[in-house]
């Protein structure tokens, strides 16, 4: 498996090889739960309740993917400035730290998730008839917990290591697998819902220890170790960790504080048909949303180890690169679901009337997705250069201070409706990403201006 040198002079090759590998891993990641949610649509007679009940789970799935991000994606970048310094030990300390929180993490959601199943579906919106399909989905989904968070949690620092490859073979391994599993035990073993949980956790298991297994092998100098070294800290940058680690933590934890605000409005202004819309809207988001997330999280490697090294031209051929590659996704994606959305819908349900309104409400929500490409750019590039507080600010900014007023207020704004909450993504799309943007290019202007620039060959 070749390594990536991100500290050589081919910013744009170096990217692209990060970042093939990372989308191609964070889309099996989708799978996961688009696969879950195309055979849960089709089951006969309860697939559309089944299918909505299912969404009302996504904000706590969504919440453990903040937390493992929390110490994954927010460790690595300090863990690439470590390994640009080329202090192998400050780099030791932090994976290390990293793989203890998740380990502990995993093991308090288990528990809280467990105790407080019940009124954390009531309070999202699940009714009586929602429940029978909701509880057992959770609750087997929870014992997977662990699994998901350490090998997720860890699959940043591979990349970083420069092995981005290994990454996205953990994921393939797993994703395949729940592929199989899903139909075989939703249809053939007649365990409906509860057998698309049981599949996902036996495919996370087993991605679980593709990644043990590449920490244990000789591609790896670094081992990981749950019992502390004595006279040593246990928990040695954990502070550190975590105040980058709330970014991404705050991303999906605002993630799932919207999906369940807009549940919440749907049902007020509309009827459960909205909440199944909505559920494939979120599905649909995860999986064109990832190419854009992915090129600007597979650029944060580079960007720091060069940052690290205090190499100014890297850095901004990074952040354009990442700029200019993000955009032209995220305008085939608008494209793509704006002329096509009953293409889309189709595959999560054949039931006309779901179909109609799912089509209207994709048309409204992804209007301005292109200006998604500036909030991730900006966000990772603040993030990759440890700049917390912008980086925090305008994690909360798009989605706390835009986002959920208007999907609260826009409903009764001229009689929209039902449209008003699928109205208020767009317009925080081209808010929030233009001020996003627009700050970090003249913060990072500032400081980088009276670097020398080590390289200097032409950046490609």
């Amino acid at each position: 498996m070749k390594k990536v040198d991100f500290g050589d002079r081919h910013v744009g090759r170096n990217i692209l090889s990060s970042v093939i590998p990372l989308m191609v891993a964070q889309l099996l990641i989708i799978l996961y739960n688009i696969v879950d949610r195309f055979y849960i649509g089709r089951i006969p007679q309860t697939g559309t309740l089944a299918l909505g009940a299912v969404g009302l789970c996504f904000p706590i799935i969504v919440m453990i993917t903040g937390v493992t991000n929390l110490f994954g994606i927010g460790g690595s970048p300090l863990f690439s400035m470590a390994l640009g310094r080329r202090d192998e030990e400050e780099a030791r300390e932090i994976i290390t730290t990293a793989f203890r929180l998740e380990c502990l993490s995993a093991f308090l959601i288990m528990v809280f998730g467990e105790i407080a199943l019940v009124p954390l579906l009531h309070l999202f919106g699940a009714s009586g008839e929602a429940m029978q399909y909701a509880i057992p989905y959770l609750r087997i989904y929870l014992l997977g917990t662990l699994c998901v968070m350490v090998s997720g949690g860890l699959n940043p620092y591979m990349t970083a290591m420069g092995y981005p490859q290994a990454g996205m073979m953990a994921i393939l391994i797993g994703a395949v697998v729940n592929l199989i599993l899903d139909p075989l035990f939703i249809f053939t073993f007649g365990l409906g819902v509860s057998g698309a949980a049981w599949a996902t956790v036996i495919a996370q298991t087993l991605s679980l220890l593709y990644v043990l297994r590449f920490f244990a092998s000789p591609l790896s100098s670094f081992r990981l170790k749950l019992r502390g070294e004595p006279g040593k800290p246990l928990f040695p940058h954990a502070f550190d960790i975590m105040a980058l680690g709330v970014v991404p933590f705050i991303m999906k934890f605002t993630n799932g504080l919207v999906n369940l605000t807009a549940n919440q409005t749907l049902l007020q202004w509309g009827s459960p048909i909205y909440i199944s819309a909505m559920t494939i809207i979120a599905s649909l988001q995860q999986l064109l949303e990832t190419p854009v997330q992915s090129i600007a999280q597979g650029s944060v490697a580079l960007v720091s180890f060069n940052y690290g090294a205090r190499d100014a031209k890297k850095v901004w051929g990074g952040i354009k690169i990442m700029t200019f590659s993000a955009m032209t996704v995220a305008l085939v994606d608008w494209l793509l679901l704006t002329h096509f959305p009953y293409f889309f819908v189709g595959f999560f349900t054949e039931d006309p009337a779901l179909s109609e309104v799912g089509a209207r409400a994709i048309r409204l929500y992804f209007f301005a997705f292109v200006f998604q490409a500036f909030q991730s750019c900006g966000q990772n590039v603040f993030r990759a250069l440890n700049k917390r507080r912008q980086a925090i600010f305008f994690s909360l900014f798009r989605k706390v201070v835009i986002v959920i007023p208007l999907t609260l207020l826009l409903p009764a704004f001229h009689g929209l409706g039902t449209d008003g909450v699928f109205m208020a993504e767009p317009v925080s799309n081209v808010i929030g990403g233009l001020f996003c943007y627009s700050t970090m290019f003249w913060t990072i202007r500032r400081e980088l201006a009276g670097w020398k620039t080590k390289d200097p060959e032409p950046v490609r």
